[in-house]
């Protein structure tokens, strides 16, 4: 009899996940701890390895399917484990097409990209044997190296905690010695007149629609716009980055908005709340767990900061840069995408004036953070140069009115406008 494979407690209050794609198809030889498939749950993608080495009969179900847990995943043979060598992990079942992005939030989630395949390595060269132990790599980089024959355990990453980068990859193996083609990139493909294509919507893309459409239909929002005079907040940094540098720290201008908005939160308690629906009741927290909009390959996540109002700019600036490092390459524990208060999303760098964004319930708040540019403003009469930004939050009107967020607001301005203020704090 085969073994059968469940779907095992992948954390703690998860009793469903849905199949996003498979690792092996039937036939497919695995070993121990070799990528069986990649599931989605509620606010993580991981993938699952097999318990077992042996021979997939069955794959039970396809992706797009939600499955329990301790349900039938696929079937194992492992009467024919011992016999076979191990061999390298098989190239995955054709992965579904990347859904558009969706224009919901102010940080848009872009489907998984679709890998460029390098150039086949010489006909000589075979496929080194599979990986002996566990590796640091995103799942997207462990399926390229799949396609390029490259075994993960003997190239050194280059990421934060020695995660291996798409960089690693092609700079190691048959990857750096394959030839390349002297061709010009091709042109994107034009659909011809009449056809169409049809994408099934799965994975975090489901996830993200599902909270989109509650968010939407539970809250009302309202966005208010204000224009920053960030003058002195570039100054500030420009002072702080080199004192950042030196203890390994990279820092943007988030963390700084971060603590200002702790300090506002303080002035204004019941913005860093959230509703309790079914009591209708709004919970106000002592706790500052702000989460930041993180775009992903695997679409978007909210990494929490937890206890901003307890630490320093500093603090913040390395555990926000090790925190988003972790969620885009899939390694964020399901506890630090859970427990915000207030959400912040930024899309400064791509482009744009501002964006209104939508609620990340049961939160009543988010902050939009847009791109810092040099305008002409008046001051004193004059026309002056000066990098302005705009701040572009979305409250929940049910529990939130009009003045009480205009205040907030400006209240906000004020901290950025004058970040002197910011030593006031105590953390």
């Amino acid at each position: 009899m085969p073994f059968v494979f469940e779907l095992p407690e992948v954390g703690e209050g998860v009793v469903e996940a849905e199949v996003v794609s498979w690792k092996v198809k039937e036939g497919d030889l695995v070993t121990r701890d070799q990528p069986l498939v990649e599931i989605t749950t509620d606010k993580a993608q991981l993938e699952v390895s097999s318990p077992k080495a042996g021979r997939v009969v069955k794959l039970h179900r396809k992706p797009g399917d939600i499955v329990k847990v301790h349900t039938p995943l696929c079937d194992i043979d492992e009467s024919g484990a011992a016999a076979a060598p191990a061999p390298a992990t098989s190239a995955p079942a054709p992965a579904p097409a990347a859904a558009a992005p969706a224009n919901a939030a102010a940080a848009p989630a872009n489907a998984a990209a679709a890998l460029a395949k390098a150039a086949p390595a010489p006909a000589a060269r075979t496929a080194p044997p599979a990986p002996s132990g566990p590796t640091r790599a995103a799942p997207a980089v462990r399926r390229e190296a799949r396609e390029l024959g490259v075994d993960l355990g003997s190239v050194a990453g280059s990421g934060p905690g020695g995660r291996i980068t798409r960089n690693d990859l092609h700079a190691s193996g048959p990857a750096a010695e394959a030839p390349l083609p002297l061709i010009a990139p091709a042109l994107p493909q034009v659909m011809p007149s009449g056809a169409e294509e049809r994408v099934k919507i799965i994975g975090i893309r489901r996830k993200i629609a599902e909270q989109m459409r509650k968010s939407k239909s539970t809250a009302a929002h309202f966005t208010y716009v204000e224009e920053v005079d960030c003058s002195e907040l570039v100054d500030l940094r420009k002072k702080l980055k080199d004192i950042a540098a030196e203890r390994g720290i990279k820092l943007t201008y988030i963390p700084i908005i971060m603590k200002a908005v702790s300090l506002v939160l303080r002035e204004f308690p019941n913005v860093n709340a959230v509703m309790d629906e079914e009591n209708f009741e709004l919970v106000v927290k002592g706790d500052h767990n702000i989460g930041i909009s993180c775009d992903t390959p695997q679409g978007l996540f909210v990494p929490v900061i937890k206890n901003v109002e307890q630490k320093s700019i500093l603090h913040l600036a390395a555990e926000m840069e090790d925190l988003v490092a972790r969620t885009r390459a899939g390694k964020a524990k399901l506890d630090e995408l859970r427990g915000g208060t207030f959400t912040m999303t930024s899309v400064g760098s791509i482009g744009g004036v501002f964006a209104t964004p939508i609620l990340n319930i049961p939160e009543v708040a988010i902050l939009g953070v847009n791109a810092i540019r040099d305008a002409a403003v008046v001051r004193k009469g004059q026309i002056v140069i000066r990098p302005m930004m705009y701040l572009s939050p979305s409250f929940d009107h049910r529990v939130i009115d009009g003045a009480v967020g205009a205040r907030f607001v400006a209240a906000l301005k004020q901290v950025l406008e004058h970040p002197e203020r910011l030593l006031l704090v105590l953390a």
